[in-house]
């Protein structure tokens, strides 16, 4: 199982990704005012911005509500942001159909239960290092990075790695 999953990296054209457990340590800090806030990795981002403007199509699907998350994966260019998607097929099922995806081409990265159907579906199930038990047994990839501690980014380098995509337009992805 360990090495199937390269297999696969040369034909990804899409990556879904969840965002608390995934894109944050899960963690939530509560201010005084009761505001939630959370922590994102930069290098995820970097991998994030990468992958657009390497033409890769990049979604997030999460329950949250947090209007700074969404601020934060706009100001990194994506722009099919979902939040309060308490049932995340039916967003993921409606996204795939309008954009016309194949299921084969793209990596859903989850960590916990609400992601397990989406899972079951995508044609690169993987997840963070520090996900729940269930969400492991149907990974085709465990990252050796946690979320919120670059799993985004170790996914995404592997396949832009792989399409020989990692490192192109250079300038383009600084700022």
């Amino acid at each position: 199982m360990a090495n199937s999953y390269k297999e696969l990296l040369h034909q990804i054209d899409t990556f879904v990704f969840d965002v608390d457990g995934v894109l944050t340590d899960g963690g939530i800090h509560i201010t005084s005012e009761g505001e939630l806030t959370r922590v994102m990795n930069v290098k995820d981002g970097f991998a994030l911005k990468a992958a657009l403007h390497a033409g890769f199509k990049v979604c997030v699907i999460t329950g949250g509500t947090n209007v700074g998350v969404q601020k934060r994966l706009e100001n990194l260019g994506i722009t099919d942001i979902h939040l309060g998607a308490h049932n995340k097929i039916e967003v993921f099922d409606r996204y795939v159909m309008e954009h016309n995806i194949d299921l084969n081409r793209l990596v859903y990265m989850g960590d916990d239960i609400p992601d397990f159907p989406v899972m079951l579906k995508a044609g690169l199930p993987c997840c963070p290092q520090d996900a729940c038990p269930e969400i492991k047994s149907i990974s085709k990839y465990v990252s050796h990075k946690t979320g919120g501690q670059g799993a985004v980014r170790d996914i995404i380098e592997q396949v832009l790695k792989v399409q020989d995509k990692w490192m192109t337009n250079f300038e383009a992805q600084n700022n």
